[in-house]
């Protein structure tokens, strides 16, 4: 069995775990260091840290303090990787806590998030659902059993520098076009809700300054969203610091391609089994930029048919 490196206790804040951070920051120190050719297991919160809660309610999705997001487990070090280098992930399984068997996803209010269908739905909403296996359900949606993708919707390595540079140049520069826009076209770094991990005192303050939030995707993967991104990926990223820095969260139950609603997956806590190993000066060798990934095999199908077995007596 695999060494589980990073556990999460649901009933803790995510801001008292050590191990889990929210921004992306090259001076965030390892959660934990592994060797090339290494499988571990890293447990995750749901996005927003166990905010959103099972019940019949969607004041928290309309009341959540969305600077807060996503909470990543990590960073993990790999040894001897050095930037330029190419890390590699096999996403060898994915699951639900044994004590958190459900998910959640909804709309979120467009005075709050939004997501591209605000227009049509403007308030706040929330469904729950629960887990059987590889199968959900939910009160909400009643009548509906389908099988889900389990996979992680955010996993990247730290930017150094130079890169946390021309992210917060970027999207500044972005906002600036529309400066007036709800919600905003970026999201600025913010220290009030920062979690750096093990980073704290004054360095933790001014790292937490510049952090570059997670909401979108950049060079060194992010928040991707991607469904096919699942259990049995290979995933091929471009490192920029010493040991890498692999954080992991945001995981899915199940989502379509793209989240519209921006709430669209069903959203849960658990965890994550991989393997990493290293491919020397691969961004130089290949000329990758950014990350790039083989899916899944295993994707379901929801062909309607019957299949009627027999046997040859004759």
């Amino acid at each position: 069995m695999a060494d589980t490196l990073i556990k999460v206790d649901l009933a803790q804040s995510a801001y008292e775990n050590e191990q889990v951070h929210n921004r992306w920051h090259p001076d965030i120190p390892m959660a934990c260091w592994v060797n090339p050719g290494d499988e571990f297991i890293l447990e995750t919160y749901d996005w927003t840290g166990g905010f959103i809660k099972n019940n019949e309610s969607a004041d928290d999705v309309r009341d959540i303090d969305l600077s807060i997001v996503h909470f990543l487990s990590g960073p993990v070090g790999v040894r001897g990787v050095k930037p330029g280098d190419l890390l590699v992930v096999d996403l060898l399984d994915v699951g639900a806590k044994p004590e958190s068997q459900w998910g959640f996803n909804g709309f979120f209010s467009k005075k709050n998030g939004g997501g591209f269908l605000t227009d049509h739905f403007p308030l706040a909403q929330k469904s729950i659902w629960d887990f059987h296996g590889v199968y959900t359900t939910s009160r909400h949606v009643p009548g509906v059993e389908f099988a889900g993708l389990i996979h992680p919707g955010l996993i990247g390595c730290l930017p150094d520098p130079k890169l946390l540079h021309t992210w917060n140049e970027r999207e500044t520069g972005l906002i600036k076009t529309d400066p007036d826009r709800v919600p905003p076209l970026a999201n600025p770094p913010f220290a009030a809700t920062a979690h750096m991990g093990k980073l704290v005192g004054d360095a933790g303050r001014r790292a937490a300054a510049e952090g570059a939030r997670t909401v979108p995707p950049r060079e060194h993967g992010g928040n991707c969203d991607i469904k096919d991104l699942s259990r049995g990926s290979k995933v091929y990223f471009p490192v920029y610091v010493d040991g890498a820095g692999l954080s992991v969260g945001d995981l899915h139950f199940s989502q379509g391609d793209g989240e519209i609603t921006f709430c669209g997956a069903i959203e849960m806590a658990g965890w994550v089994h991989m393997r990493v190993s290293v491919i020397k000066d691969g961004m130089a060798k290949y000329g990758i930029r950014n990350p790039i990934f083989k899916p899944s095999p295993i994707t379901p199908t929801y062909n309607d048919y019957l299949i009627f077995e027999g046997i040859s007596v004759d």
